[in-house]
């Protein structure tokens, strides 16, 4: 079997060709591009139709490497983004990122509709600026509503590039789930948050569980593309519900997707809507059948990205390693921040950014490139050890061992922070998480494997895992009172 996976993040989108035989898969990488953000007139946008593009592009490569003989294809992404098409399938707006000011701008606006603890009760999401909810509410105080009420649908990102390939308009669970607009008590769209902005129930395309095998490409698609054309399954289209799916650990654990952002939780077999998980603002996502996520979203290899980028077009272009090398020669717990301050939000300056807060909180800043790569990893370190604390109380379960994912997994200076600052084993690996869950549930969509179990023992063959031990932990200990004074 061919299976095409395209797996789109924040930083930069891959194609991924899985070929299975006798039981066991192996996995290349065709296509990568970068994907980033463009802001116009104080607005942050994607490039939405360079994404179709580039997704076109690998898909071009797939066709020519199989003879023109996909079994299946399906796509991940990050989750909230947008779009609104027509009965017709025309775009009629572009897609907004998620960290556009508009949300921010109106935050007390919204949050005077429905308060902060009322969208909790109602939706169990974390409350966050980038939520789907947010963003429409936003657009309606923004005098956009016109928008909604006459569009046909609005798609997430994923089920938006279904369109275009198939015609198709569904809402794929996992990404409905986490979008503050979702009910998991009666599995179904929330009316009371709809109805606190008029938004049409209409709006939204068929609700659609992972491992649905959605159809065909459609004969325009195939025409453009000179292909036969492949059927297209419907996976995990959030793609911390594909991570959690790769990991290889079965009982309780801290699993981190470790990318743009951590998303630090674990595994339940249903949703916790508690005051206390509205107090630490833990987030209720759903997964694959019987797969329910408790977790937290921390900004994570945005600092690295974001910093990567300043010193770029500063004319220093750093490779990863370079940075992780300056890291270790750099003076440990100089200094220490909280990854989720509202002033790392936005992109831009993000070395500048960071020196601003150590002057006002330590009297002094890191100035070296070195000391700032050291800074951020060891803060991100401390907030996934207090963020699995936070699980585990409100979880009422014990969490040993952490498994990280995603390319996070191949930072071993943060996998071994993390280790030191959690005093647990940490299992890294697998790196192309993402892709390896959307892998996953095509197997059980094209009937290739009949559980999931099945399935994920087919994927283990195609990725290898490593083990980082604690260590100096007293220290970490210490340091980690320190960074506690840090949190709001």
């Amino acid at each position: 079997m061919n299976i095409l996976a395209f797996d789109l993040g924040a930083s930069g989108g891959k194609l991924f060709l899985a070929s299975i035989d006798g039981g066991k898969a192996s996995i290349e990488n065709i296509h990568r591009f970068d994907n980033v953000s463009y802001q116009i007139n104080d607005c942050l946008y994607w490039d939405i139709i360079n994404i179709y593009k580039e997704m076109n592009t690998g898909i071009k490569k797939a066709v020519e490497l199989t003879g023109d003989s996909i079994d299946s294809f399906a796509i991940d992404s990050f989750s909230n983004d947008f779009a609104f098409i027509d009965d017709k399938g025309a775009l009629l707006t572009p897609v907004r990122c998620y960290r556009d000011k508009r949300t921010q701008r109106h935050a007390e606006k919204i949050y005077g509709r429905l308060s902060r603890e009322e969208l909790y009760r109602l939706s169990g999401n974390q409350n966050a600026l980038f939520n789907t909810y947010m963003q429409l509410a936003a657009m309606c105080e923004d005098g956009h509503d016109y928008i909604l009420k006459n569009a046909y649908k609005m798609l997430f990102i994923p089920d938006l590039l279904i369109n275009f390939l198939t015609g198709k308009t569904i809402s794929e669970y996992t990404l409905s789930s986490v979008s503050q607009l979702y009910d998991f008590k009666k599995d179904d769209w929330c009316q009371e948050i709809l109805d606190s902005y008029s938004i049409p129930r209409s709006l939204f395309g068929t609700l659609t569980k992972p491992g649905t095998l959605l159809g065909h490409t459609q004969d325009s698609y195939n025409k453009y593309m000179e292909t036969k054309g492949f059927p297209v399954s419907v996976v995990c289209e959030h793609d911390t519900a594909s991570a959690y799916l790769s990991s290889p650990l079965t009982s309780d654990c801290a699993l981190i997707s470790c990318g743009t952002w951590a998303l630090i939780g674990t595994e339940l077999d249903s949703c916790v809507i508690t005051p206390e998980g509205y107090r630490v603002n833990l987030a209720n996502e759903g997964g694959y059948e019987g797969h329910h996520r408790l977790l937290r979203n921390v900004m994570s290899s945005w600092f690295i990205q974001e910093t990567k980028r300043y010193y770029k077009e500063h004319g220093k272009d750093y490779s990863f390693e370079e940075l992780g090398s300056l890291a270790e020669a750099a003076e440990p717990f100089a200094y220490l921040f909280d990854p989720d301050e509202d002033l790392f939000y936005e992109p831009g300056n993000m070395p500048v950014k960071i020196q601003q807060f150590c002057m006002e909180h330590y009297g002094s800043r890191p100035e070296s490139t070195g000391e700032i790569i050291r800074c951020i990893y060891e803060s991100l370190a401390m907030k996934f050890r207090w963020t699995i604390e936070q699980l585990e109380r409100i979880s009422g379960r014990s969490l040993p061992v952490i498994n990280m994912m995603g390319g996070g997994a191949k930072a071993s200076m943060l996998c071994q922070f993390t280790a030191n600052a959690a005093g647990r084993k940490v299992i890294a690996g697998p790196d192309e998480a993402t892709a390896i869950g959307n892998i996953t549930v095509q197997l059980i969509s094209t009937g290739a494997a009949r559980t999931l179990d099945e399935a994920k023992q087919i994927m283990r063959s195609s990725y290898e895992t490593k083990e980082y031990i604690p260590r100096d932990t007293d220290q970490w200990n210490l340091n980690y009172m320190e960074f506690l004074k840090l949190l709001k």
